[in-house]
């Protein structure tokens, strides 16, 4: 079957625009539902090969798959407010990361329910494309929160495919390393990790660097590609194209699990970095090349507006629309006629790199690409 053929879904709940994460918190919960709503003006929320669900939360027994019963408990205790503060600290809660707030619980539980589900349509054959907007909570553990993330959808939906026999691999470009998916499948070979993220050294959760590659049978199937301060266009797509082409192409994959978090843009209020989403979507497309079912989840992204339009323009790049030949012209004309106002549509306007870090970020990151040649390429026979 032709990706062309594949059938698409979009999984979100109008519940999840209602609530969520209290307004201090950079964790905007209503940028899926302004997604949908800009592809809904793009009509590709419907047709022969796409369309809509609504995930149901998950259950205990679920969770349970990941989560530990401790853990799940406090987290219900204090979705209703009876939790000590000592005890929420220890479970990582009531942070100014993972804050407690009125339903919690069930809010996590449904958002986390989206991807699941999805990882479910995959291999029942509903769907071999599916987008989680609200998903991608990667920092979580099995015990505690961290990093905006209470359930790890992420791990939930890989254990999912991988029980079922597929081997997976999972590419995570949201700005920040992907721990908790990490860590869950460190000495497993079924399972492939692979991370973009600004480096551990000025970001959180400061790990994530090139000799993390896994251990027992995991050792060569995890792969963190440290990003420094200033990484832009280019530079993010020759790292992409000498380390994470070769492996995956090596590993092949049965399916793709994708974090498509948004805060590697410029302008990110919470990350250094100085990516378009031009960059994004062309990796998206790069994965859809491969003709491999794809589960695909949102992530962090502080710039809601930015967050908006990058998940707009990945989900019609996983549509085959590419966003639309048009769209891309009217983003030039932008540029070429210097306007004041920014009229690009989907994608963002070229941004040119600072000359004098440009040099610096280009050494950096021409280092790590060969430690990382040198150390996971022999391992897979490349």
């Amino acid at each position: 079957m032709g990706v062309e053929a594949f059938r698409k879904v979009f999984l979100h709940d109008p519940r999840l625009d209602e609530g969520g994460y209290p307004s201090a918190c950079p964790f905007n919960t209503h940028r899926a539902g302004q997604a949908r709503a800009t592809i809904q003006t793009m009509s590709l929320l419907g047709g022969d090969d796409r369309f809509e669900a609504e995930p149901a939360a998950l259950s205990r027994p679920e969770l349970e798959r990941f989560h530990t019963p401790d853990y799940l408990d406090a987290l219900g205790r204090a979705s209703r407010g009876q939790i000590a503060p000592d005890e929420a600290l220890r479970f990582g809660l009531g942070t100014p990361d993972c804050p407690i707030f009125d339903g919690l619980y069930d809010y996590v539980r449904l958002a986390a329910g989206g991807t699941v589900a999805g990882a479910r349509m995959i291999l029942d054959g509903t769907a071999q494309i599916a987008f989680n907007p609200s998903g991608g909570f990667h920092h979580a553990q099995p015990g505690n929160a961290a990093g905006f993330c209470f359930v790890n959808d992420v791990v939930l939906g890989a254990q999912i495919l991988a029980d079922a026999g597929k081997r997976v691999l999972f590419l995570d470009i949201d700005v920040h390393h992907g721990d908790g998916v990490q860590d869950a499948f460190y000495d497993r070979s079924d399972v492939m990790t692979v991370s973009l993220h600004e480096s551990g050294r000025t970001l959180f959760p400061g790990t994530g660097f090139e000799d993390e590659i896994g251990t027992g049978e995991g050792r060569g199937y995890c792969v963190n590609l440290p990003l420094p301060v200033g990484t832009y266009d280019e530079a993010y797509e020759r790292a992409f194209q000498s380390v994470v082409l070769p492996l995956a192409r090596k590993f092949d994959p049965d399916v793709f699990v994708l974090e498509l978090g948004m805060d590697t843009l410029a302008g990110d209020p919470l990350a250094h970095l100085h990516l378009t989403n031009n960059v994004l979507a062309d990796i998206v497309q790069q994965i859809v090349d491969f003709g491999r079912p794809i589960l695909a989840t949102g992530g962090g992204g502080y710039n809601v507006a930015n967050t908006v339009r990058g998940w707009a323009l990945c989900w019609s790049v996983l549509c085959g629309e590419h966003a639309g030949q048009q769209d891309l012209m009217i983003g030039m004309g932008g540029v070429m006629l210097e306007n004041a106002d920014w009229l690009g549509g989907l994608r963002d306007r070229v941004l040119l790199a600072n000359g004098g870090r440009r040099d610096s970020v280009d050494a950096e990151i021409a280092v790590t690409v060969q430690r990382l040649r040198s150390t996971l390429f022999p391992l897979h026979g490349l």
